[in-house]
């Protein structure tokens, strides 16, 4: 009896587990950045809500490498069984276009768009510079001799300043750095005339004064500083890119099953409006969108398209 009873249970762990039981065991969220930045701060308090509602612990693992392509290589090897996620930004819709991968988010379903955050174009404090048309009509004057300080090819400084070259007919010289901080920093410092960065990385020395936010990529007024100007105001181009900005998700490999996608979906969707996380995406100032399926999918496709347009557009990538 013993070994019929063993027999029995080899079967039974042998067989595989189906999407109605899932999930089984804990799922691993890999987020493409480092511990500690935005995107891990926003995934992991909202991870923490979701696992309540899928009755299984969503254990973040951090893994850095390549503008975050490491990270999306690793997941998009593993098998498509909802048990391992990607947790990202918006870096990898351009990594086929900018030459760092072939693996993009068209490889993936998004389970869960959490929302998008506005970027800022500034200038330090001791700039003559009083407003965005004044820094355009200086550069169109003297083409190439503004300094603009930018992260390199992918970075979001990077892509702003294809969008700006884009719109405006503008030249500036790109003087890149290693990090957005330090491309902060160099407008910071007076090293560089100005750049972008999302509100959240200037929020603290625009309050400080150290800079100034001459204006918003954005249809609408910034939540933590809405007395920025619209750049939209002084640029109607820039309507044909907008909305555009930083976005944050939890993605899943091609090929899941959809029911195991639906259940995902479903205990992030229930997380998304909790009122703690809700005080998280505020502190970020992150613009909760909170979208799946189709609708998240159409979000993504129409922000690299604009994207891409904008940068081939300004010449950006051909080199």
């Amino acid at each position: 009896m013993k070994k019929i009873f063993a027999l029995i249970l080899v079967l039974a762990l042998a067989i595989p587990a189906t999407a109605a039981d899932y999930p089984t065991k804990n799922v691993t969220g890999v987020v493409l950045w480092g511990a500690g930045g935005t995107t891990d701060s926003l995934i992991r308090p909202l991870s923490a809500v979701a696992e309540q509602y899928l009755g299984k612990s969503i254990i973040i693992q951090n893994m850095t490498g390549a503008a975050g392509s490491v990270a999306t290589q690793y997941v998009y090897d593993a098998p498509a069984d909802g048990y391992t996620l990607l947790m990202g930004a918006e870096n990898p819709a351009l990594y086929d276009v900018l030459g760092i991968s072939d693996v993009t988010y068209e490889q993936f379903d998004c389970v869960y768009l959490i929302g998008d955050e506005a970027v800022g174009v500034i200038v330090g404090k001791n700039s003559p510079y009083k407003s965005f048309t004044e820094v355009i009509n200086a550069a169109k004057e003297k083409p190439f001799t503004l300094k603009y300080s930018m992260t390199g090819k992918g970075g979001l400084p990077w892509v702003v300043g294809s969008f700006i070259m884009d719109v405006t007919g503008a030249q500036f010289n790109m003087i890149p750095y290693d990090s957005d901080s330090a491309a902060k920093n160099a407008v910071v410092n007076g090293e560089c005339d100005f750049t972008a960065c999302l509100l959240l990385q200037g929020i603290e020395e625009a309050k400080a004064g150290d800079v100034k936010f001459l204006s918003v990529l954005a249809k609408e007024p910034a939540r933590a500083l809405p007395e920025i100007p619209l750049i939209t105001a002084e640029f109607p181009g820039f309507n044909k890119y907008l909305p555009w900005g930083a976005f944050y998700g939890v993605f899943a490999k091609k090929g899941t099953d959809p029911a195991i996608i639906a259940t995902l979906a479903d205990a992030f969707t229930k997380a998304g409006p909790d009122e703690n996380y809700q005080k998280v995406l505020v502190n970020f100032d992150v613009n909760f969108m909170g979208l799946t399926g189709e609708k998240a999918a159409e979000y993504i496709s129409s922000w690299r398209k604009n994207t891409v347009e904008a940068l081939k557009s300004s010449g950006a990538l051909d080199d």
